[in-house]
């Protein structure tokens, strides 16, 4: 695959089905479930569910590269670590489809570019926007971060619930789940990592 093809959202890769087959396909899962899709209170699920979709996963629609692509050189020589932490993470479990709610801690050290920090959480979205695992949705923020404004180092930080085992399964309500990616100064250098924990655990 070539670096453009790469680059593309995934929404332009793929053949999706119509809005029509999306709905007829809410309605075979409503019947499924035991219920009536032409009831009253039903007759406009369809659509309401589609519309949800397309709000839930509008993260096939973005191309990350895009959104980092405007980065700023004249930082007078600023080379400490950015964070942009407690980014709210609104996802999806691609096993269950149901969703994954939580935050993220972002850091990186420029290495002569910087990012504007909304970008850093609409980076988040891209990807959350998606079915996703944890971990994959972890890695694929970090690595992003390191592709495309080659930094001197990066950390993400996910710390999530999902509903797969609180409202289904096994019912754990007070679990959560805490991944992370540590790249570049963040891997070999224990102090640099150290002091981003203690930074993104601070009230």
């Amino acid at each position: 695959m070539t670096k453009e093809a790469k680059t593309k959202s995934l929404s332009e890769t793929r053949q999706t089905p119509s809005r029509e087959e999306a709905m007829q396909a809410v309605k075979t899962l409503i019947s499924w479930a035991g219920d009536n899709p032409d009831r009253e209170g039903l007759i406009d699920t369809p659509k309401r569910v589609v519309n949800a979709y397309k709000e839930f996963f509008a993260g096939y629609e973005m191309n990350p590269d895009e959104i980092l692509a405007r980065t700023f050189e004249e930082v007078e020589g600023y080379d400490e670590m950015v964070i942009i932490k407690n980014v709210r993470l609104e996802s999806h479990c691609e096993h269950h489809i149901v969703p994954i709610l939580g935050k993220a801690h972002i850091a990186y050290i420029p290495d002569k570019r910087v990012v504007g920090i909304s970008k850093l959480a609409r980076l988040v979205d891209v990807y959350a926007k998606r079915l996703q695992t944890q971990e994959t949705l972890t890695a694929q923020i970090a690595d992003t971060l390191e592709r495309v404004l080659k930094p001197k180092g990066v950390a993400v930080v996910i710390d999530a619930g999902h509903q797969c085992m609180t409202t289904r399964g096994i019912h754990k309500t007070e679990t959560s789940t805490v991944t992370s990616r540590m790249l570049g100064l963040f891997r070999k250098d224990p102090r640099t990592r150290a002091e981003f924990m203690n930074l993104i655990t601070k009230i």
